[in-house]
């Protein structure tokens, strides 16, 4: 395809157009490569303290403008106001974060016999980032800010369904003061857009959060030039329930383990395994807590799930609540928007669909087990190896499930997955390389080595 196109941009609550942007092409990405190459140039000879200034000034920028850009969110992406603020200030943090490491982004001096050995961290050059339509926002910040810390430029391809924020995102850089050029955004198709900017050969790294069918599909074109790739894709993680928890507690906190932005995030916890001595007791709180989740209007400021992103989502997460299936719902808005009540499946055998695919949807399978390594097993019983969380109190029981649980992220008596200042990362089919943390910087470096002969 070469003819010009456009995307329209959909409010998932009403159904209703509210924007459309014209899509780029093969042509539009060589353009902006072109460009990025010369404005990185300037970038990686300027002073790091200049970089690093300019860095928190966008951070500023950003935090001056987190209300519009959360009222944005919520009609592209129907994300409640509330989390939609989150995702506002966390792209803010992320760039403090990271101008933090501009200057301390150092190497090493290494002892050898006959001189100096010095490693010297440079920037690749353009990297390219291509982000998610479940979070738009902060999942765009990931690989953006440590790579502009790192002293690289960015063109960034938001997800087609939501553009606007990553848009304003760039308009916002420039008025931050970064150079013109330096963080570019391009809406389009991914066979677009997308495959031209995996393919460009001037493209040094490419950063992608999405399905695992079309990460294998960008590591595999990746590969043809060696290139770099960092890859977060999906997950199906289980949340484990020990008889010594505090089953109330746990119970409480299971709803939004897995209905936070309507179940659309690859964190969430949707095998929730419980121990069978305590099943019962554990269903009989955890549906009440499941029904009383407020599902409705994202801009209501009580509402606590929203609707899907679209059609097509909604359509996917039907076709995994079969007849046969014990299930146990909420409530959800009837009419336009793409709604889908909070569901427990509580009848599923442990390799159903249901019970190992990632449904990416207000769904979780509740399934029972007798003992530690069968909790295990099941934990493991999946190709995806994302996060999770282990609820007990004996100390012992969590470091020993948390050393064998492949997953590479995981809580105990919590759900916390994601913190900007802690790697993140999967095992297995949920992804290669990590993000965020003290070392988000150098996955945007290649290192030199540098032997400087003292024995003239």
């Amino acid at each position: 395809m070469s003819q010009p196109y456009e995307l329209d941009v959909l409010n998932p609550a009403t159904e209703e157009v509210i924007a459309t942007v014209p899509g780029a092409l093969a042509h539009d990405v060589d353009a902006a490569v072109a460009r990025a190459a010369r404005a990185q140039r300037g970038w990686a000879a300027a002073a790091p303290a200049d970089r690093a200034r300019l860095l928190r000034r966008f951070a500023a920028v950003v935090d001056d403008h987190i209300e519009a850009l959360a009222r944005l969110e919520v009609r592209e992406a129907g994300h409640t106001i509330g989390n939609a603020r989150w995702e506002a200030g966390n792209v803010r943090d992320l760039l403090d974060y990271a101008a933090g490491g501009v200057e301390r982004l150092t190497g090493r001096q290494i002892p050898v016999p006959g001189g100096i050995d010095l490693t010297i961290l440079e920037p690749l050059g353009v990297v390219g980032v291509i982000a998610p339509w479940n979070f738009p926002m902060p999942i765009a910040a990931w690989g953006t800010a440590p790579a502009l810390a790192a002293g690289n430029a960015v063109i960034l391809k938001p997800a087609e369904t939501t553009p606007l924020t990553a848009l304003r995102l760039a308009e916002l850089a420039l008025e931050a003061g970064l150079p013109e050029h330096l963080f570019q955004v391009l809406p389009g198709r991914g066979d677009l857009a997308g495959d031209a900017l995996v393919r460009h050969p001037g493209v040094a790294k490419i950063v992608f959060t999405g399905s695992t069918r079309i990460g294998k599909r960008i590591m595999s074109l990746c590969a043809d030039q060696v290139k770099r790739v960092t890859l977060e894709l999906g997950g199906k993680s289980p949340n484990i329930v020990f008889a010594d928890a505090d089953i109330e507690a746990a119970a409480a906190a299971a709803p939004m383990s897995f209905l936070d932005n309507s179940g659309q995030d690859c964190c969430a916890r949707t095998r929730i395994l419980v121990q069978r001595s305590v099943y019962d007791d554990f269903l009989d709180r955890l549906a009440p807590a499941l029904k009383s989740v407020v599902v409705g209007d994202p801009a209501d400021e009580n509402t606590q799930m929203g609707p899907l992103i679209s059609r097509v989502q909604l359509d996917r997460v039907r076709s995994y609540v079969t007849d046969d299936l014990a299930t146990v719902t909420g409530s959800a808005p009837e009419g336009p928007g793409f709604w889908f009540p909070p569901t427990l499946v509580t009848g599923a055998a442990p390799d159903a669909p249901v019970a190992t695919e990632e449904v990416f949807g207000p769904v979780a399978a509740v399934l029972p087990f007798d003992d530690e390594d069968e909790a295990v097993r099941l934990a493991n019983a999946t190709e995806y190896g994302l996060s999770g969380s282990i609820w007990t109190r004996d100390v012992g029981r969590a470091l020993r499930v948390s050393g064998a649980v492949a997953a590479g992220n995981l809580s105990v008596n919590s759900h916390s997955s994601v913190r900007y200042w802690t790697p993140f990362g999967g095992y297995g089919q949920s992804g290669l390389g990590r993000e965020l943390g003290p070392d988000a910087l150098t996955a945007f470096t290649e290192t030199k080595n540098v032997f400087i002969s003292t024995e003239a």
